[in-house]
């Protein structure tokens, strides 16, 4: 005889695997959100505690109304950044930094950091260029094995003069996982670059993720349809 206590036991293992489901797919959602919460709460309170310590007390707000906003360092960060970015535009500016400059190219350790840092920001914040141009697959470190690039610009100079190859030479920086700030600046002949089609964001995004995101693939181009004469 059944027992009937023991009915409803071959549906526990379901249910328990459906609400481990449901926790899981919770967790997916939760995380991303509460994580960035997070980091940009934690962003705000360390520009804060770096900023609003050289502001006079009386610019503050909690002098005012006696609450510590937390995100007001950002304002005066923002502030004084386009104040300073005005100044720097016009004559008296320019002459200013060209004077600066000369000062602290006289000092030899200065000078090196201080040249480095500048080239860098030139670089990350320029508006008139691009960092890179398009994504691509190369052959590295030997052939066979394919490594996900990004192009940068086409080699000049002494580089295309020297190298020994009858094509136009590409330079091509292939990133490392998960970490793409890092990597190896590579040049390659045009014909041993494969173009493709996937934006730089979602070219990053694969190699940030160690290959678990892909782009969502384009539609092909449906053939144009053209009345039988």
């Amino acid at each position: 005889m059944n027992d009937p206590l023991n009915d409803h036991a071959p549906n526990k293992p379901k249910v328990f695997a459906r609400l481990r489901s449901s926790f899981l797919t919770g967790i997916v959602v939760i995380l991303p959100v509460a994580l960035t919460i997070w980091l940009l709460w934690s962003l705000l309170g360390w520009v804060d505690g770096f900023v609003l310590p050289l502001v006079p007390e009386r610019f503050q707000p909690e002098e005012y109304i006696g609450i510590n906003l937390r995100g007001v360092g950002i304002i005066f960060f923002l502030i004084f950044t386009i104040i300073i970015g005005w100044v720097a535009k016009g004559l008296i500016g320019r002459s200013l930094i060209r004077y600066g400059e000369s000062i602290v190219n006289r000092m030899p350790v200065v000078r090196s950091i201080y040249s480095g840092v500048k080239q860098i920001a030139e670089t990350v914040f320029a508006q008139q260029e691009r960092s890179f141009e398009q994504a691509c697959l190369v052959q590295y470190p030997r052939r066979g094995i394919w490594a996900i690039g990004f192009v940068s610009t086409e080699a000049k100079g002494e580089i295309s003069v020297r190298a020994e190859t009858g094509s136009r030479l590409l330079s091509v920086f292939v990133p490392t996982t998960p970490n793409p700030t890092s990597g190896f600046l590579l040049y390659f002949p045009e014909e041993d670059v494969t173009i493709l089609d996937m934006s730089i964001e979602d070219a990053a995004k694969l190699v940030i993720s160690a290959g678990l995101v892909y782009p969502t693939p384009k539609e092909p181009a449906k053939p144009l349809i053209r009345d039988a004469k």
